[in-house]
């Protein structure tokens, strides 16, 4: 196939602002970003927002049978060309990626998540891959490029500035690091901000922690983090009172507990109180 740029350019194609699109052409930068996953020679890939399919190729390159998602119209037959260059490797869906259930789209096989997520959403789609019911998760590893600011605070420990409730959620049962940043001029157009890829694995689920009730609690928590607890989780009925019982001082802020403290009181709340 031409260079994607040129495809690109063929095509008529500029990033939309209201998708949050930045496109990425460098090929070698793009193969790196498709290695981070491991071998995925076989491996099934769910993919949003593809646009002009940039990491699609190399996710293609690396033997991956990828699902993507895609609502941009426009990027439709660039997508299509690739489906073409690349005989029963691609699907494309046509659809808003938070309305689709990736389960089943992947019909219960396990499939890794690589995606420049656009970053209207990147929060919103990421924290609903961490809160399904059902543990081990059926995706095997995410990995996703956020603005830097976002990345640093899923990977930050507890008491750092960024602290927060995606870090909770990314770590009471899952390994997140940072695996590689990404310079703003590797864009087009480039963005404001810097970027990073977040690196997810699954890990052990401690027992009896309802993930619903734990997020309603971080929610809470961090939603008000200037304020202390007993004032930021009065809303949630017997948070105060369980946090006293674990010896947790109600006089502390959200960003002082740590994320094993989260979970004792999700679980002391009890596991239906979510």
């Amino acid at each position: 196939m031409p260079p994607l740029r040129e495809t690109v350019r063929a095509h008529g194609l500029q990033a939309s602002k209201a998708l949050g699109q930045n496109f990425l052409f460098d090929e070698q930068l793009l193969d790196r970003i498709a290695a981070i996953p491991g071998d995925l020679d076989g491996a099934t890939v769910f993919e949003v927002g593809p646009g002009p399919g940039g990491l699609t190729r190399a996710l293609l390159r690396a033997g991956a049978k990828v699902i993507a998602v895609e609502r941009d119209d426009r990027c439709l037959p660039l997508l299509t060309e690739l489906a073409d260059a690349f005989p029963g490797q691609l699907t494309v869906i046509a659809d808003d990626a938070m309305a689709v259930d990736v389960d089943a789209l992947t019909g219960g096989t396990p499939y890794h998540v690589v995606a420049n997520l656009p970053y209207n959403v990147g929060t919103a789609l990421f924290t609903r891959w961490l809160e399904p019911a059902s543990w081990p998760p059926r995706w095997v590893s995410l990995t996703l490029m956020f603005q830097q600011e976002v990345a640093e605070r899923i990977v930050a420990p507890v008491g750092a500035s960024a602290f927060g409730r995606l870090a909770v959620l990314a770590q009471w049962r899952s390994t997140a690091k940072i695996a590689m940043k990404v310079h703003r001029s590797a864009f087009t157009p480039p963005p404001k901000v810097m970027s990073a890829i977040v690196h997810v694995v699954p890990a052990d689920q401690p027992e009896g922690v309802n993930p619903k009730l734990l997020s309603k609690l971080t929610e809470k928590g961090f939603g008000q983090r200037r304020k202390m607890l007993r004032q930021s989780l009065k809303g949630v009925e017997g948070a105060v009172a369980a946090a006293e019982t674990l010896g947790i001082d109600p006089t502390r802020r959200a960003e002082t507990i740590s994320v094993g403290e989260w979970a004792a009181l999700a679980r002391a709340l009890g596991f239906n109180n979510g």
